[in-house]
């Protein structure tokens, strides 16, 4: 039995390699590809450490939360895992009021009492 073997398609071979190169090139130019090249590995808070394996789960916090400020220099970004990052997302949330699902400023209060009338009740099953 004889096998057929196809010469290399050249030209689809070279678009394939451009293309990953390409890609590569867009990678490194994210701040996040960035933050990985700059800072070790580790959660600034709870100090773990990433490897290939989980580093999906380390994601890069901006200090100032403003999520177009990317210096070169990473001065504003810090690896954080994503447990201290949605902590920390949070504790900014709290300190600044913000992540209510209201627009106003001004707060309603509910205006039912339901043990309002319990007094009289417990009285009269007695």
């Amino acid at each position: 039995m004889t096998s057929k073997s196809t010469p290399p398609d050249n030209a689809r071979l070279d678009r394939v390699v451009a293309e990953a190169r390409h890609n590569r090139d867009q990678r490194n130019t994210t701040y996040r590809e960035q933050a990985l090249r700059i800072y070790p590995w580790i959660c600034g808070r709870c100090a773990r450490e990433f490897t290939h394996v989980n580093l999906q789960l380390l994601t890069v916090h901006h200090r100032d939360h403003n999520h177009d400020n990317n210096p070169a220099d990473g001065s504003n970004w810090e690896l954080l895992c994503v447990y201290c990052h949605e902590n920390e997302h949070s504790r900014y949330l709290d300190s600044t009021g913000g992540g209510g699902l209201s627009s106003s400023k001004e707060e309603t209060h509910a205006t039912h009492n339901p043990f309002a009338n319990l007094k009289t009740l417990l009285k009269n099953k007695e």
